[in-house]
């Protein structure tokens, strides 16, 4: 559910159409999307926008319960793994092989695609309630 002051016009209105569980992508510059699956394509350059600030961006609306990572990425990008965290103390936190990371992307109402240049630096965020 919507929460504040996102200005980006298509993840806001796909934020503004998720219910309780609904998932939302947010994905480094190589994660393969899905064909049928809503891209919102962000990245303009290595880096540009990075990974957290998107992910701090769209947090600023989205009410989230729980996230999806990749097992992997707290082995190999270590930095940005507690970097993540941080932003989540209170969340349920469910790790999965990359793979089917991958594969549960296509569930989610849209894959929003950054600049980011780390590896394995994928989210899902499934939605929440406000009350």
């Amino acid at each position: 559910m919507k929460k504040g002051k996102l200005i980006n016009s298509e993840i806001s209105y796909v934020i503004s159409k998720m219910g309780h569980t609904d998932m939302l992508t947010i994905c480094d510059s190589g994660l393969p999307i899905p064909q049928n699956t809503k891209r919102i394509d962000l990245a303009l350059k290595k880096g540009i926008p990075s990974f957290l600030d998107t992910l701090d961006t769209v947090l600023e609306e989205l009410q989230v319960e729980e996230i999806i990572i990749a097992s992997q990425m707290e082995e190999v990008s270590p930095e940005l793994y507690e970097e993540m965290l941080k932003r989540f103390n209170d969340i349920k936190i469910v790790k999965v092989e990359h793979e089917e990371f991958k594969n549960i992307t296509k569930d989610s109402m849209a894959v929003v695609r950054t600049g980011e240049f780390t590896p394995y630096a994928n989210v899902i965020l499934k939605s929440g309630v406000v009350f």
